[in-house]
């Protein structure tokens, strides 16, 4: 709650600081000496009344759509031996990472894969594929359940959400006043808002957009290391290494849903500055080096 908090206030103090700069800078006069009548202040906390709402409740029901989406089944009563090893794991590292106990589950998939989400560090769900369970030895496994509950020790959940919502609001934000300007400017339209304003709109929220989920992805690539370092502490940089070298034999993972990608173990996408993660040999080389 408290990482909530101050990130929206840093959030809040970033908003004001654009506000002030663009009085300064009279942005706002330069809009509308060109018939672009816009409250700049009022369109900015919409923006991030936006941004910010669609991002918080897309991590408030990431577990449900996590069971929904993946189908993921929660070990409530372990089955079998296999089960029972994955709760005692998860409840130690847990314990030895200073969260509460996560929810732990199996989702049917040939791919080696797993992924940590839930809006409450002390409230999360860490699930693993059955191809992982199949291809991987204990060891390895219990690498990836580390750097599964290293993710959620680190707020990355939260933290990657708040950080979303920034970058949506500012979409938002720069999209609605290039449509206004479009509109404006070059259509001519001066009077409630033309097809110039719809064009520029959805223009400018494809482009910023764009920008946008480079600055995201980079974000998660930069707490993937923090993971891995965090799942060699909890079960052995060995097995980490180990961990990693066996999802570069596999075959190329099936990929999450958009809301799950960032906290997976898969490689990275096709688009280096738009995948969540870092190359697999890239990861080995900083455990390797201590780093």
């Amino acid at each position: 709650m408290l990482r909530i908090i101050l990130f929206l206030a840093t959030n809040f103090a970033v908003m004001l600081l654009i506000g002030i700069i663009f009085q300064l800078l009279g942005i706002e006069g330069v809009l509308a000496a060109n018939g672009v009548d816009l409250n700049l202040q009022a369109l900015l906390l919409m923006s991030g009344l936006i941004g910010f709402g669609g991002a918080i409740i897309s991590l408030l029901m990431s577990k449900w759509m996590a069971r929904r989406s993946m189908g993921v089944h929660v070990i409530d009563h372990p089955g079998n031996s296999t089960e029972s090893w994955l709760l005692a794991t998860v409840q130690r590292q847990a314990e030895q990472a200073g969260i509460g106990m996560p929810e732990v589950g199996i989702f049917d998939s040939p791919a080696p894969n797993a992924f940590a989400t839930g809006a409450n560090r002390n409230s999360a769900l860490v699930a693993v594929s059955t191809g992982l369970l199949q291809r991987m030895d204990r060891g390895e496994v219990e690498a990836v359940l580390g750097h599964e509950v290293s993710h959620v020790a680190n707020g990355d959940m939260v933290t990657l959400t708040l950080i979303q919502g920034v970058v949506n609001t500012f979409v938002i934000f720069f999209s609605r006043i290039l449509g206004h300007f479009v509109d404006r400017v070059l259509f001519k339209n001066e009077r409630g808002m033309g097809m110039g304003y719809f064009l520029g709109s959805m223009v400018g929220q494809i482009v910023f957009s764009l920008l946008a989920n480079i600055i995201v992805a980079w974000f998660s690539r930069q707490r993937e290391f923090r993971a891995d370092a965090g799942g060699a502490d909890l079960a052995g940089r060995s097995k980490m290494i180990n961990a990693l070298r066996r999802l570069q034999q596999a075959h190329s993972p099936e990929p999450l849903p958009n809301e799950l990608a960032a906290f997976g173990i898969s490689g990275g996408g096709l688009k280096e500055l738009f995948s969540t993660h870092p190359p697999l040999e890239v990861r080995i080389q900083a455990l390797q080096s201590g780093r």
